[in-house]
């Protein structure tokens, strides 16, 4: 019998939630996906010295205010761990807009093509990026702007319905919900202990798995955020999933039967719904699991960036001094 994760690759694109080369070599994932807290660690590691100082090297180079400056290395940075991913796997690696910017479309339109100029100038083709944005209404905003433009995009912090329909509506290439995070917040809410069955955050992926497909949407629906293998063994069949490796290697260990859970034809009939900014605005409003983790999402991911920023601020006055 073949692993659980070799089954698993056979129904759906298993994606690495790391920058770690070695564990992606060993795992042999299609794509890589990146945030502000994987980039920290990854460039918080050994073998990540010669990014830093080739982007420092760079960035004395530059002309600008020192806050310009620490701001656009640490755009380098993020593509330098991008593009060596990049080199890895077969498929394509997401980068992040800045979660600073979360709340301003005209911003990360700007930053996301710089992401995309950066790749493209390193031999990476867009076609081979995923442009993160969380998924506020302005980052789905800037996501249709961008797709129209051929800039593909993944539409990352996904805790609702609501959020969903609005990134279909609007062409998004991916979209990542959020499975360990809804649980995390029932868990603490209720008191209760869910099985893999009657978890939220699974609940949730399959509820806009069978609106995407009832409805025809091309938007690819990516799992995110496990707290167990239970979660993405009842998510079988999910067009993707992100896995952190030592789930990866949970699932290669195990020589169990994996069974398929979600399948297009097998989807209930759901009705397209309609999505502006007003009932977008008060469906979230309603949802205060999505509204308080849309939030701490982008506090905790701006707190990474921030503290990345840090380093590079001290290694800039480090340098002159």
């Amino acid at each position: 019998m073949n692993s659980k994760l070799a089954q698993l690759k056979q129904i759906t694109v298993v994606v690495a939630d790391t920058g770690n080369i070695e564990g992606i070599r060993k795992l042999k994932p299609i794509d890589c996906t990146t945030n502000p807290s994987i980039i920290l660690k990854t460039l918080s590691s050994a073998g990540a010295e010669d990014l830093f100082d080739e982007a420092m090297l760079w960035g004395a180079r530059q002309v600008g205010s020192q806050e310009a400056i620490t701001k656009a290395i640490a755009d380098r940075l993020a593509v330098s761990v991008g593009a060596r991913l990049a080199a890895e796997v077969p498929g394509r690696v997401s980068t992040e807009v800045d979660a600073d910017l979360s709340f301003n479309v005209a911003a990360s339109i700007e930053q996301a093509k710089r992401i995309i100029a950066d790749y493209e100038q390193r031999g990476v083709g867009r076609e081979r990026v995923l442009i993160k944005l969380a998924a506020t209404w302005e980052g789905i905003k800037a996501a249709e702007t961008l797709q129209k433009e051929g800039i593909d995009c993944n539409l990352t912090l996904i805790f609702s319905l609501a959020q969903a329909i609005a990134c279909a509506n609007a062409g998004v290439f991916l979209i990542s919900p959020f499975v360990g995070r809804i649980l995390d917040w029932h868990t603490k809410t209720s008191g209760k202990t869910y099985t893999a069955e009657t978890d939220p955050g699974v609940l949730s992926v399959k509820t806009i798995y069978n609106y995407y497909k009832s409805n025809n949407i091309r938007t690819i629906v990516m799992g995110a955020s496990f707290r167990n293998a239970g979660e993405i063994e009842a998510l079988a069949g999910c067009d993707r999933l992100t896995i952190a490796p030592a789930l990866l290697e949970e699932l290669e260990a195990d020589n169990g039967t994996l069974t398929r859970q979600l399948a297009p034809e097998n989807v209930p009939t759901l009705k397209p719904v309609s999505m502006s900014e007003e009932r977008f605005r008060w469906a979230m409003n309603e949802d205060a699991m999505a509204t308080e983790k849309l939030a701490e999402g982008i506090r905790l991911f701006a707190k990474d960036l921030n503290a990345l920023r840090t380093i590079i601020r001290k290694r800039i006055i480090s340098v002159a001094a």
